[in-house]
């Protein structure tokens, strides 16, 4: 019998209840991981370990608490995120805090609080951005602030612990079909417009599957991957390679 690329291993993820961080949790589990979950609710698919992200002495605990019962961590992954739709002059101070605690300070308070456990497994952390870390939507300022940051922050991880033999790497998705993204459709004035042609804007010609995301991270997880770090990927079905024209 062929060994499954994750047998025990000990993967830790946040945001792992919905969309593209369950289906990240799904896969690897599927390829042999042990999944340790991260949020503030509970998750009956995986050991689950309830935490405020935005609060630090959270984060720690959590850590601690898997290590206390597994006693390693191999791989790290930065899912959870939030957002809010507002310019800079409608978004509030209260609002850009929260964006930036669980999309940024999270990820690097449990990078920071895994680093000494990733050292010895020599594994790795894979965040996940979006391309709006790279271009921007409109009325997204915390939210592209937060995940142009986190990108800054996959590479300064890669290049002081790539000596400590630990790797960081991040996936950019774009329009991915998710359940946040479904809810921003049925807020829209004419959301079955808007469904019928968010595709059009890509390449391929349709919007993405959070399963298509988790295929790039397992891979980026696994040893396949061992000589790349440093990297933000997209995945975006060609959506930020296309100049827009004016519509005929």
């Amino acid at each position: 019998m062929v060994e499954k690329p994750f047998t025990n291993k000990i993967i830790v993820i946040t945001g792992a209840t919905r969309g593209i961080g369950l289906a990240c949790a799904m896969r690897l589990q599927k390829e042999g991981a042990i999944i340790c979950a991260i949020q503030r609710g509970n998750s009956k698919l995986f050991d689950s370990f309830g935490c405020d992200l935005s609060n630090e002495q959270d984060c720690h605990k959590s850590i601690n608490e898997i290590i206390e019962k597994y006693a390693r961590i191999d791989v790290l992954i930065n899912n959870a995120g939030i957002m809010h739709e507002s310019s800079i002059q409608d978004t509030s101070l209260e609002n850009w805090n929260q964006t930036l605690a669980v999309n940024l300070t999270a990820p690097f308070l449990l990078a920071k609080f895994c680093m000494p456990f990733l050292i010895k497994s020599k594994g790795c952390i894979i965040n996940i951005g979006s391309i709006e870390g790279i271009g921007a939507n409109p009325n997204h300022t915390a939210y592209c602030s937060s995940k142009a940051g986190l990108h800054g922050l996959t590479r300064a991880i890669a290049i002081d612990h790539g000596k400590d033999g630990v790797r960081c790497n991040a996936v950019a998705p774009g329009w991915i079909d998710t359940e946040l993204n479904e809810e921003f459709i049925n807020s829209m004035p004419d959301s079955e417009h808007f469904r019928n042609n968010i595709g059009n804007i890509h390449p391929l010609n349709r919007t993405g599957k959070a399963d298509e995301v988790a295929s790039l991270v397992s891979w980026l997880a696994s040893s396949e991957s061992s000589f790349v770090t440093g990297q933000v990927y997209t995945v975006d079905g060609g959506r930020m390679a296309k100049i827009s024209l004016p519509k005929s």
